[in-house]
């Protein structure tokens, strides 16, 4: 596991950047009391000014370090981290360094707290690496071993404490060796204890952090599902109260003719007008309901678990024919433009018919006498294309982004054709969505519109 990725952990790297500093001024105003007090209890017996002026060196680095990790907040996670992992490493490196060069100057071997390494080591494996502690402990072990080999060979010279220690005993091998294996192991042993812990805590964190993204994940899931409910639950409201709006309307127009027959109002001659209005109101009602339904059967997806092969091409110029004799009565021409070798799409006969019924249907309905509707099958690399055109009234831009909403007709679509459910786009919407297509318009006002689907063909 490579360190950027021991989380949470090294997260939190920076606030303990800053407790390490926090604890070194400790360790500054600690040493500075023990300097006093050992030159109260072994008076002209430490260069006391050199102790000092390690302690002060020690101040004067920790004031710099503070300054840097006031800094580190301004960093994005990955360079906070990078800085942070830098500062630590500095730190240890200068204290390890310092406490060997306290321990020269106040008696080496003979001073007792050598053993201020451990609480390095401590803090090595707390905010680093296993690797890492390990070699902060073989650094410690060189430096107070070198120290003490220095000493006792008489390269650098040595601060007896006289009074505390034997002034020969720096120099004897055994003692040193003794005490260097002492503190050797100790450090290894600590670093292996803390470094372990440390390691099984990181693992653990780790797990903790993963469940808790996890947990965050699913809340996020959660609330966008919740969210599509509520959605849905106001699409649904909405959607009743349209159903609702328009059979009601009809039905109650139906009701006041028959009520007006019942009730005498009507007289014999005019019974069969005020009929044939009330059954074309409920032939209205019916495709409503028929609509209805079908939207309904779409949007479950029912029938998407019947698929097979569908030549929408074949099933184009079966509707044609059909519709053509429509188009002709109402004097439009009808034009039929099919690519050759149009590959099949995965849908069902029925849909594809509704589809082509429903576009030409339209484009018959909303185009004046005189006028062409062209309907045509291509096809590119992922798809089989179909389209509708015409040139008929048009439908307004702002119009275009509700054109295929349920109920959805336009002011121009109303005063050209009462009839109508608003329904149609919905359906052909719907199925082409289904197949995993689209589709969309292109239109001008006055100038006519140009619906176009595609659906996955069969490779």
């Amino acid at each position: 596991m490579s360190e950027l990725l021991m989380v949470p952990a090294h997260r939190e790297l920076n606030e303990r950047i800053h407790w390490l500093i926090r604890l070194r001024w400790l360790a500054v105003v600690g040493a500075l009391l023990t300097i006093a007090g050992a030159n109260v209890l072994l008076p002209d017996i430490l260069p006391i000014g050199t102790l000092v002026s390690i302690a002060l060196i020690i101040a004067v680095y920790n004031l710099f370090f503070y300054l840097e990790a006031r800094k580190l907040d301004r960093y994005e996670f990955e360079a906070r981290y990078r800085q942070s992992l830098i500062m630590a490493h500095a730190q240890i490196i200068l204290d390890l360094i310092s406490l060997t060069l306290l321990l020269h100057f106040s008696g080496g071997l003979e001073n007792p707290f050598m053993f201020f390494y451990v609480l390095h080591m401590i803090t090595a494996s707390i905010l680093l690496s296993r690797r890492a502690s390990f070699l902060y402990a073989g650094l410690a072990t060189a430096l107070f071993c070198g120290m003490l080999i220095l000493e006792a060979r008489g390269i650098i010279p040595h601060y007896n404490l006289k009074g505390y220690r034997a002034p020969s005993r720096y120099a004897e091998p055994l003692h040193v060796f003794s005490v260097s294996f002492a503190l050797a192991s100790t450090l290894f042993f600590t670093t292996y204890f803390a470094s372990s812990i440390m390691a099984r805590l990181r693992i653990k964190a780790e797990k903790l952090l993963e469940a808790n993204q996890a947990c965050e994940l699913q809340v996020q899931k959660l609330a966008e599902l919740n969210e599509k409910l509520k959605k849905a639950d106001e699409m649904r409201t909405q959607f009743t109260l349209l159903v609702t709006h328009e059979l009601r309307a009809p039905v109650a127009a139906i009701h006041s003719y028959l009520k007006l027959i019942l009730d005498g109002y009507v007289p014999p001659e005019r019974q069969r007008e005020i009929l044939e209005r009330s059954e074309r109101r409920a032939r209205e009602q019916l495709d409503l309901i028929a609509d209805l339904l079908e939207l309904g059967r779409i949007q479950q997806k029912a029938a998407a678990e019947k698929t097979e092969p569908v030549q929408i091409d074949e099933v184009l110029r079966s509707v044609s024919d059909m519709m053509r004799t429509h188009a002709e009565e109402k004097g439009l021409t009808l034009h039929i433009k099919i690519d050759p070798h149009i590959p099949p799409v995965k849908a069902t006969q029925d849909h594809i018919r509704q589809v082509w019924m429903n576009l030409l249907s339209n484009a018959i309905k909303y185009t004046k006498p005189g006028g062409t509707v062209t309907a045509s099958v291509t096809q590119n690399p992922n798809y089989v294309v179909g389209s509708v055109e015409d040139t008929g009234i048009g439908i307004a831009p702002e119009y275009q982004a509700k054109i295929f909403e349920e109920f959805f007709r336009t002011k121009e679509a109303k005063a050209m054709e009462r009839q109508g459910t608003g329904l149609g786009l919905s359906i052909v919407k719907g199925i082409v969505e289904v197949y995993g297509g689209r589709i969309w318009v292109e239109s001008e006002v006055g100038k006519g519109s140009k619906f176009t689907f595609i659906l996955p063909k069969i490779t």
